[in-house]
């Protein structure tokens, strides 16, 4: 019997096959991705542990991890109508805390030096750091990792939602590390010092980048998220829409980006100015953007699926299903409770997640 093998291979135009090339292999593009992302993540921790101190360092992790998963689940959240796999959420996450940060923390201390060299204040190199280069470096290299998904990942790129989330999960990384410096170095200042728990720069520094603004990292780069999942919708003849897309969607990001850092530096009550007059009504937008499109994906599915119950590939009843989130999981409880446990509410939800996908 004539056997042949799973995966054709090239041809050129004498017949002979073409194997590809070693850096082509997928291993291979894996292999150096996650060497990659662990050299950088155990060079950015060496940087952070050497600013901080171990103790800081440690404190610092305890409270920058808070977030987190609340940040995590909001995000997986939007994407539960067609979800993307847990890998691309994992490569995000680690590029942000990992790659990105190590990125901005060299970057930026070089161009903060250079401009103290240049400038005659001090002052005014790192207000200048903060508001220009700072932005500039930091959307760049988190929204790197949007990039890499939309090239590599393309099929689980299709939208705004996809956007929002790569980017979102990519920014909770990249302010965890942040966090970890942040409040590290502040437990530092407060051990020097001999500060109370309550009345302390750690506790200080925790209130406004843990409580008042989680969600300020994500919210610059799910600007670039965004403008990454609407260059995923534009038709292939709208070339002009297929660039604008992203680059405005990273400028809006340096921007959001560049005028909160430029807060500090507006008067008494600058600060509380940008938070209340533009962060958190940009905040609010954006989430209502996020709402809307994930109920526009479940309108699509009760609107689209019928073609396939005529074809016969579903019930009657299936789309209407299918385009409820509410009965999705009354579905996977039923499976649960009644069918096989775990695995057969698994089962549901990839049945969910292959269906949706049509």
């Amino acid at each position: 019997m004539a056997t042949s093998s799973p995966l054709p291979t090239a041809r050129d135009h004498s017949g002979r096959h073409h194997h590809p090339h070693w850096w082509q292999r997928r291993w291979v593009r894996y292999g150096a991705l996650s060497t990659l992302l662990a050299l950088s993540g155990l060079v950015i921790l060496a940087l952070v542990r050497l600013q901080t101190g171990p103790e800081g360092f440690l404190v610092g992790i305890g409270l920058a991890v808070l977030p987190v998963p609340w940040l995590i689940a909001a995000f997986r959240w939007l994407d539960r109508v067609e979800p993307g796999p847990w890998r691309n959420l994992v490569f995000a996450f680690a590029w942000g805390a990992c790659a990105a940060a190590l990125i901005a923390i060299v970057a930026n201390s070089f161009a903060t030096h250079w401009i103290a060299t240049a400038a005659a204040d001090p002052d005014e190199a790192d207000t200048l750091g903060a508001t220009l280069i700072a932005p500039i470096v930091e959307e760049s290299a988190k929204g790197a990792a949007v990039l890499l998904v939309f090239l590599f990942r393309r099929r689980d790129f299709t939208g705004i939602v996809d956007g929002v989330v790569i980017a979102g999960t990519t920014a909770t990384g990249f302010a965890f590390t942040e966090n970890i410096l942040y409040l590290g170095t502040a437990f530092g200042e407060d051990r020097v010092t001999g500060a109370g728990a309550i009345v302390s720069v750690t506790a200080a520094t925790f209130f406004v980048r843990v409580v008042m603004s989680p969600f300020a990292h994500p919210l610059f780069t799910v600007c670039t998220g965004i403008g990454f999942g609407l260059r995923a919708l534009a038709a292939p003849g709208q070339r002009v829409r297929r660039v604008l897309f992203p680059v405005g969607g990273l400028l809006l990001a340096m921007s959001l980006h560049g005028l909160w850092n430029g807060s500090a530096s507006f008067g008494q009550f600058g600060f509380l100015f940008v938070y209340a007059g533009f962060m958190v009504p940009a905040f609010g937008l954006l989430t209502w953007l996020a709402v809307w499109t994930r109920q526009n994906e479940l309108r699509t599915v009760r609107e689209e699926l019928p073609t396939y119950v005529f074809a016969g590939w579903l019930g009657p009843a299936e789309p209407f299903v299918l385009g409820s989130m509410r009965a999705r999981r009354v579905a996977r409880d039923y499976a649960r409770h009644h069918l096989g446990g775990r695995p057969a509410a698994r089962a549901v939800a990839r049945y969910e997640a292959y269906a949706t996908s049509l």
